[in-house]
């Protein structure tokens, strides 16, 4: 399925400062790897060698974090939007 997928400034560096593009993948794992594919290196800096995404990293699926969802397993439909989001901490 053809999604679009939006990265957050901190993060663009990986996709060729691309803030949006289209990508396929049924799924957030099959996603990674297809732009790992496009952007070698994409997929180490989003998950871990244990395959799961990094501690300070949020991904959305049309503003649903993952986590509360199926994780890298949520499936993914032509049309949803995929946000890669740097977790925010701090405060008082």
């Amino acid at each position: 399925m053809t999604v679009t997928v939006k990265m957050a400034a901190v993060i663009q560096k990986l996709t060729d400062n691309q803030k949006e593009f289209t990508a396929d993948g049924n799924d957030i794992y099959n996603l990674i790897l297809n732009i790992e594919n496009r952007y070698p290196g994409f997929q180490s800096q989003i998950l871990t060698e244990s395959e799961e995404v990094h501690q300070f990293l949020n991904i959305y699926v049309n503003d649903e974090d993952i986590r509360f969802l199926a994780g890298l397993q949520t499936i993914i439909n032509a049309g949803d939007t995929v946000s890669f989001l740097p977790a925010l901490a701090g405060g008082q």
